[in-house]
């Protein structure tokens, strides 16, 4: 019965809204621009087509002549989201089994438009996802370039390379045995056209294997980024070169050793290597932290908008004993640590960007992005400005895409959403967006 409802949610979430062939215009909100420049305020935005033409205020600009005027009064205004850490093949589901028999079948088919739609009504507009399987990640950016399917600008990386893989992980990670296998399978990667790579466990691997998969990697013009798991693992992915971390899974250790800081810290400084970029997605493990305390918020219609009835319950079902889902490892152990560590890396120079590990368990598509601001900003202290600029103009710059994307200026892409109120006093307010434009198109 799921998988029926599933690909009849599919076909209706396989339509894009027309292109606008009036010029777009949104006049009158707070406009911050994505780089951390003081917010402007009676901002003007006018579109054509897919981008940017003008940036002004209501004194200062003319609308084209039969623009389509969206009044953004009262509304802040700013780039689309970017979040470098999506699970697309997961709806955050708690039960690894269930997932695995019922959904994993008909990801590539179903799943995968779900989340990209979700993503985009939550006003992410372009999105990096984490380890999938390759032609699952792949196809999902081609049907969304094409216009198959709405969703975010997609970055991809297909399976991640590890040296061990996990039990059942087998379509998701792939072991690398030697330089050579490593090589070879980066080459493998680039042929089926990812756009990035992404390692686990680096503190396992041998420093020629290293070696092979980075060195592999930069003649076929991939930038490679680690998870940083343990500070061996961090140690031995800045000595290889790497361009970045994601998460902060220093497991219960109160903040980073000092010897692995001072590493951090040198690279973050070097005027030989290409900036360090690292997102903590530390609102995964906060979220869960919370929901076990309080689990109301999944009682929010908005939490699983946009699936279909039967798999929004089922979803939920799912997470009703929080305390039998085994992805977080010692959570409440973790959780009082984040904002420490997350203050270390800002404090070494290392270029923080959005990453929230959505569609992790109870980690839900709809919810992630905004709670990892919130989070950055209410619990760990973030000016929300530079939390702003780190989830736009920073992580554009971190895929080598800044001169399109991230920012609201002209000549860029128009990936724009519009909140009503101040969000910089209060983030917490985009987990409602009113207006969300990808491209040019509007699509709420």
């Amino acid at each position: 019965m799921i998988r029926r409802v599933l690909f009849a949610a599919a076909a209706a979430v396989a339509c894009s809204p027309a292109l606008a062939e009036r010029a777009l215009v949104l006049a009158g909100g707070t406009v911050v621009d994505g780089y951390g420049n003081p917010p402007l305020r009676n901002g003007v935005i006018v579109i054509e087509g897919e981008r940017i033409t003008t940036v002004g205020t209501v004194d200062s600009v003319v609308p084209p002549p039969d623009a389509e005027i969206i009044s953004t009064e009262g509304m802040t205004v700013l780039p689309g989201l970017w979040d470098l850490q999506v699970h697309v093949d997961r709806l955050g589901h708690g039960d690894e089994s269930r997932w695995s028999e019922t959904y994993a079948p008909i990801a590539p088919r179903v799943v995968t438009p779900l989340v990209a739609a979700q993503l985009l009504q939550a006003g992410v507009t372009s999105a990096r996802a984490v380890a999938a399987p390759v032609r699952v990640a792949v196809d999902l950016r081609e049907r969304i370039r094409e216009m198959r399917v709405p969703g975010p600008t997609l970055f991809v990386t297909g399976p991640q390379l590890v040296k061990v893989v996990a039990p059942g992980a087998e379509s998701w990670q792939w072991a690398v045995d030697g330089p050579d296998d490593g090589s070879a399978k980066v080459e493998r990667l680039a042929a089926a056209g990812v756009d990035y790579l992404l390692l686990g466990g680096l503190d396992l691997w041998g420093e020629d294997e290293l070696a092979a998969v980075v060195g592999e990697a930069r003649i076929r013009g991939l930038r490679v980024f680690a998870y940083g798991e343990r500070p061996a693992a961090v140690e031995r992915g800045l000595a290889a070169g790497v361009d970045g971390f994601l998460g902060l899974d220093l497991g219960a250790l109160p903040a980073f050793p000092e010897e692995t800081l001072r590493a951090i810290a040198a690279r973050a400084a070097s005027t030989t290597q290409p900036p360090l970029y690292w997102s903590p997605a530390i609102s995964g493990v906060m979220n869960y932290e919370d929901l076990r305390r309080n689990p109301e918020p999944l009682d929010d219609p908005g939490a699983t908008a946009g699936l279909p009835p039967l798999v929004a319950v089922d979803v939920l079902a799912s997470l009703r004993s929080l305390d039998r889902i085994g992805w977080y490892q010692m959570p409440a152990a973790r959780a009082p640590t984040l904002c420490t560590k997350l203050r270390q890396l800002q404090q070494s120079g290392v270029r923080l960007v959005l990453g929230s590990d959505s569609g992790a368990p109870a980690h839900l598509h709809t919810r992630a992005a905004w709670q990892e601001i919130d989070y950055w900003v209410r619990v760990c202290g973030v000016d929300p400005l530079l939390a702003i600029q780190a989830a736009t103009h920073d992580p554009a710059a971190a895929m080598r895409v800044e001169h399109e994307s991230g920012t609201i200026s002209p000549g860029k892409y128009a990936d724009v959403i519009a909140v009503r109120g101040d969000v910089l006093r209060n983030p917490a307010l985009l987990q409602r967006v009113d207006v969300v434009i990808r491209h040019g198109r509007r699509q709420r």
